[in-house]
């Protein structure tokens, strides 16, 4: 249903991963928006993670797109639609259809995505869309496609309850879905002989609950699941009978796997040098695996994002075909999706290599029908180019106009420096988007205002192929529109009217839910089928509850009754043995180890990993407006091992200039253990607006799978160097700056304004007057504290006891606990923190320091002071005494490390 039985909270989606949770969410009289888990909906049942957590952060008009605008002039929502439609129009008389492009986002509802696919191959007649789910999800889809004959996810979540050994394979769930991490965390703790392998070069979160941490060498994952598919025939664990019966190519898969091992002694020592695992750890999980009945392999990006991606998804999908174990409780590969709804995307043709709803270029039968289902004789009969290719092409000129939809390619995309160079001199760039300043909308020629989360209605799939409501919460600022309109609209004027006339979006839903039906008969079944979705009313597709895919007119008769009762059904795909391949049979890929494409050298002797931290989502334009979110990790840094710091003449907390042969970043050194000696990890969060040299994608290696398109995130040579500075600041401000004058600065959102992290190459006594600037207000009562001799200066402005905005400047600022400015432009100034801005040192309820719980927002100090003050010995009685990880869970580990220490330190 829509809302609850008080018809105050209404259902919907979270905004972030692929987990897909329900939430309840409920308007409050002031304009904020409370939010809760969805203890009915079967992704989460009422978990959300600390991101979900805070969706009602974000929704602030605060830096939002109002308006529709031409060249930087804003102007009606006609005249702009009108632009767009001619002007490309004009650019494809003239140049051809492949001479414009859209680029589009696992952000889009499935409506939004199916119009915009339907725009562009059906009648605009090019295939150059593509899709930000290209950087993280194709390496699956390819691997899918050439085991499974269509893009399938075979399991579901609850599998995770019922599989009695998880791996997690270049996925730190903790993170990335800590929702799906808490569920199987739950399951360790009521079946302890659950056993859990973490497969990740590094330490993360995600190892709290292994029994086995394997750290592989980056990109030697198919060495790994070459021998083991060795192992297993080697040691008679092949399910033979299902390799006969609904499999081919084994004999070649098997064949190319003992070329690089066949397990024999020496052959075992070259395999744990390639993987830099030990005999015995490699022999103990290939044991556990062949042991183990129920086994679920969950894979997420450090699987997909290389340049052998799909080679890595089908080396391990071939382990789980020879023994069977597809489609069956607690067993199958299992791979987690990034995106709200990167399923939904490759559902209805997203990808520039598929045609729509699992149908394909290449493929007569299938041109044909959605051909006559669109009414169109312009369908493109040739794949388009993937997203690295897709901007060359704009590079290059060969596309001369582009739509970016509700993403931001600018810092996402690697070797981003050479994709702003394209967007810049790209003829005509059109951006929708609901945030008014991105790295992306600095390139616009035409911004077009559309709705966000919480304003949109539609649909999203999330990893386990379930469809979920995503349904409008408040009312939209300005003028935001849905996309799927704004698409619409720029089709009629384009001339295309008779096809794009939808009232809402649900009649885009049933259009496309009929569309998955169209030659989908027993002897050629995919299995994206929606079909028993297709005659719903308009009532019956307000309150769908969440649905798993296959929908079949067989298996509702009855659409409200059953499609109520069907939102608990977890279904798996091939649990028949019976493929969506030509035989109706699995099959097996051949395929070799091969060493990451780029390797180190002299100039570049470090290899850089990248990825996600745990309290931020992609390029930081939703969860960077949340102030609870931002307080965990408010810099970008780059994770170093000891070692190597002290080779590189690094310190902790100092600031490290990241080199590759693309570009530079400049972020402050994290020491760790948690990376190996040779490797490093910088989060991909940090953009333009947020810091001045933290975005990494500036670094990364633009090549790309050869057969999926997907870049390679995860290994890119890199050299690492000191950044010299003679001062450091922190400016606290009530409304954003421009800080383009400093050497290094990082912008952090706190409540009521933001945060800034200075370094300079200025001595404090020269820096002082430049940041002295930023805090000039009239009739305000001013605070100071100047020490030249020390280097110490403090600065404060208030009016009527409300901070205005304040600053502290020394030589070196990493000493001295600065969280507790975080709170400052909230509540009244009183004596005490007068007194801490005068001294830089917290007093009274400043103290609570870091925070290490985001749910509950519980700081370091309090945590520590509790341990202390009442003995506390174990996570259970931290949680119980200061409410810290009795949210989502995902600061656990850290409050265990908080423990360790404080024991430690007694102890000694």
């Amino acid at each position: 249903m829509g809302t609850t039985n008080s018809n105050r909270w209404i259902k919907s989606t979270c905004a972030y991963c692929g987990v897909g949770c329900g939430i309840e969410a409920k308007p409050t009289p002031d304009g904020r928006l409370e939010v809760r888990g969805d203890t009915d909906h079967p992704a989460n049942y009422g978990r959300l993670c600390s991101k979900g957590l805070a969706l009602g952060d974000t929704v602030t008009h605060q830096g939002r797109l109002l308006m529709p605008s031409i060249n930087g002039n804003d102007c009606h929502w006609d005249q702009a639609l009108s632009y767009v439609a001619d002007q490309f129009g004009a650019i494809i008389r003239e140049h051809g259809a492949e001479a414009v492009a859209f680029y589009v986002s696992g952000q889009l509802l499935t409506e939004d995505y199916y119009v915009a696919n339907k725009l562009m191959k059906g009648f605009i007649g090019g295939s150059n869309i593509d899709t930000n789910s290209r950087l993280c999800m194709s390496s699956s889809v390819a691997g899918h496609k050439r085991a499974f004959g269509a893009d399938c996810v075979p399991g579901c979540y609850q599998d995770l309850d019922m599989a009695d050994m998880i791996v997690l394979t270049g996925s730190n769930l903790a993170w990335c879905h800590p929702v799906l991490f808490q569920r199987i965390k739950s399951a360790k703790t009521e079946r302890p002989d659950l056993k859990v392998i973490v497969i990740d070069p590094r330490t993360t979160s995600s190892c709290e609950i292994a029994d086995l941490h394997l750290a592989i060498h980056p990109g030697s994952d198919v060495a790994l699941f070459n021998g083991l598919l060795a192992y297993l025939a080697k040691h008679g664990k092949l399910d033979h009978d299902y390799i006969a019966d609904h499999t081919e190519g084994f004999d070649l898969a098997l064949a190319s796997a003992c070329h690089d091992t066949d397990n024999d002694a020496d052959n075992a020592e070259i395999l744990s040098r390639i993987t830099g695992l030990s005999v015995q750890q490699l022999t103990a999980f290939y044991q556990s695996f062949a042991n183990t009945e129920k086994v679920v392999t969950v894979y997420s990006q450090g699987v997909n994002q290389s340049v052998h991606g799909s080679d890595k998804v089908n080396s391990l999908l071939n382990c789980h075909l020879a023994t069977g174990r597809i489609g069956k409780t607690g067993s199958g590969p299992f791979s987690v999706t990034g995106q709200p709804n990167a399923m939904g995307g490759r559902e209805v043709g997203g990808l520039a290599n598929t045609l729509a709803a699992h149908m394909e270029f290449g493929n007569d039968e299938h041109h044909q029908l959605i051909s006559e289902f669109w009414q169109t004789n312009t369908l493109s009969d040739t794949p388009g180019l993937k997203a690295i290719d897709m901007f060359d092409a704009i590079d290059s000129g060969k596309i001369k106009a582009v739509w970016v939809m509700a993403t931001n390619p600018a810092v996402s995309l690697p070797d981003s420096d050479k994709i702003n160079r394209a967007l810049q001199k790209c003829p005509l760039v059109v951006v929708s988007d609901c945030i008014a300043d991105t790295d992306t909308t600095r390139h616009a020629n035409v911004l077009l205002p559309a709705q966000g989360w919480s304003e949109k209605s539609g649909t999203v799939t999330n990893s386990e192929r379930r469809i979920s409501r995503q349904r409008r919460l408040l009312p939209t600022p300005g003028e935001g529109k849905p996309d799927w309109w704004i698409i619409c609209e720029v089709a009629k004027k384009m001339g295309f009217g008779d096809a794009f006339r939808y009232h809402h979006e649900a009649e885009i839903f049933l259009e496309y839910s009929k569309m998955t039906g169209l030659g989908n008969h027993a002897t050629t079944r995919r299995p994206l089928d929606l079909s028993g979705l297709s005659d719903l009313t308009t009532e019956q597709y307000q309150q769908l509850s969440p649905q798993q895919w296959p929908i079949t007119k067989q298996t509702t008769q009855s659409h409200h009754k059953e499609l109520q009762q069907t939102r608990n059904q977890h279904q798996r795909l091939f649990s028949d043995g019976v493929f969506a391949t030509p035989s109706g049979k699995a099959q097996f890929i051949a395929v070799r180890y091969q060493p990451p494409a780029s390797q180190t050298s002299h100039a570049y002797p470090l290899v850089l990993n990248t990825g996600r931290i745990r309290d931020q989502w992609h390029t930081m334009t939703r969860t960077g407006l949340s102030a609870r979110l931002s307080e965990h990790s408010p810099e970008p840094y780059v994770s170093i091992h000891p070692e190597d710091a002290k080779r590189n003449n690094l310190d902790d907390n100092l600031i490290a200039v990241i080199t590759s042969q693309y570009g530079q970043a400049a972020v402050r050194v994290n020491i760790t253990t948690d990376v190996k000696p040779g490797e490093l990890f910088i989060p991909i969060h940090w953009n333009n607006t947020t810091s001045s040299a933290g975005k990494v994608c500036s670094l990364i290696n633009p090549d790309t799978d050869t057969l999926s398109g997907q870049p390679e995130f995860k290994f890119t040579p890199v050299s690492v160097a000191p950044q010299a500075y003679q001062s450091e600041a922190m400016l606290l401000s009530s409304s954003p700056q421009d800080m383009a004058e400093f050497d290094y600065w990082v912008r952090q959102k706190v409540s009521n304004g933001y945060l800034y992290r200075i370094a300079s190459t200025l001595p404090p006594e020269q820096l002082m007057p430049n940041l002295a600037r930023y805090c000039q207000y009239e009739n305000g009562r001013e605070l100071s504290f100047n020490s030249a001799e020390s280097g110490l200066y403090r600065y404060a402005n208030i009016q009527q006891q409300r901070l205005r905005s304040c600053y502290l400047i020394a030589t070196n600022l990493q000493q001295q606990d600065v969280t507790w400015l975080n709170q400052l432009l909230v509540e009244p100034i009183d004596v005490t923190t007068e007194r801490s801005l005068i001294s830089g040192r917290a007093e009274g309820r400043l103290a609570a320091g870091k925070t290490i719980c985001a749910c509950k927002q519980v700081g370091k100090n309090t945590i520590c002071q509790a341990i202390k003050a009442h003995d506390l010995t174990s996570v259970t009685e931290i949680s119980a005494s200061t409410q810290a990880g009795t949210g989502c869970g995902s600061c656990v580990s850290e409050i265990q490390h908080l423990l360790d220490e404080q024991m430690l330190v007694s102890s000694g």
